[in-house]
């Protein structure tokens, strides 16, 4: 007897969680449970909606279906691969992109903030030069040109990989004309000035990136470590943005789990904290003149 779309993710959920994997320890890239990670994997391989499990969750899955699933599910648990690395496609605030192992999966709650409007406020009709640092994959660029017709998005990033990968996904989103890559080590080679400045950057500190999962211990390295405390990339950022930002510009900056170290490392520093969907003290907003 042939199961349904939604018996197969359940029976496939039970297998994530037999082989050990938890939000603590192989999900957070995309997903953050065994059965949305199961969901996403089942729906991709089948082909249908991502986001619409109810119209298809009573249709019955074939034998041959069934069997092309249970090759990715297996490969998802063997390899431990991030699934996003196995389907070559992330989805980042219902917009999909491609990624692969040259990448880190984009995940960034600057994302929200673009799409619900946190960051409008801070923002003008003089607001037409917007900065991506640390771009990776270009999540945060299409999304930035997508949120704000009006604007220019350079995206920058160190690694020439990462900008190959953000070339795919300014391509497929028909932005090459709104988008400029630059390949820069942080400011560097970035033209300026900039009127928003939207930044993802290495910041997990030292012994939490040694306490990474295996998944996460597949992307790359250098779009994570920010050394010993996670704050080395962000304080030479520090140094050098005022110079690359117009009068009235903003710093939108992620660090994730480091509001200890952030405090410690710039006690001087006020920042407005942004709520997202990950709580008050992951994303932030400097102003230039705090900078200054």
């Amino acid at each position: 007897m042939s199961l349904t779309v939604l018996e197969l993710i359940e029976a496939s959920a039970a297998q994530l969680e037999a082989a050990g994997l938890t939000f603590e320890n192989g999900f957070g890239q995309g997903t953050t449970n065994a059965f949305d990670e199961a969901a996403w994997l089942v729906m991709w391989q089948l082909g249908l909606p991502l986001d619409d499990l109810d119209s298809v969750s009573n249709r019955p899955v074939a034998q041959a279906e069934h069997a092309q699933v249970a090759t990715l599910l297996g490969a998802r648990i063997s390899t431990r691969k991030p699934a996003a690395y196995l389907t070559h496609e992330a989805w980042l605030m219902g917009v999909p992109f491609y990624v692969d192992e040259r990448v880190i999966i984009p995940r960034s709650f600057i994302a929200e903030l673009l799409v619900d409007e946190s960051i409008d406020p801070w923002l003008g009709e003089d607001t037409k030069r917007v900065l991506d640092l640390c771009t990776g994959n270009g999540s945060l660029a299409v999304l930035a040109a997508m949120t704000y017709p009006d604007v220019s998005v350079d995206a920058a990033d160190i690694s020439p990989d990462a900008l190959a990968v953000a070339r795919i996904n300014v391509d497929k989103h028909a932005l090459a004309g709104r988008i400029t890559l630059i390949e820069s080590d942080g400011l560097a080679a970035c033209p300026g000035k900039y009127d928003l400045i939207l930044c993802n950057p290495p910041y997990v500190n030292a012994a939490s990136m040694a306490a990474l999962p295996e998944e996460f211990k597949a992307e790359p390295a250098l779009a994570l470590g920010g050394g010993s405390d996670g704050m080395d990339f962000i304080r030479s950022l520090f140094l050098t943005a005022a110079a690359q930002m117009n009068e009235n510009a903003v710093l939108v900056l992620e660090i994730g789990n480091e509001r200890e170290n952030f405090a410690r490392a710039f006690p001087q520093l006020e920042p407005l904290w942004f709520e997202t969907s990950a709580g008050s003290d992951q994303v932030m907003l400097i102003t230039r003149e705090q900078l200054v």
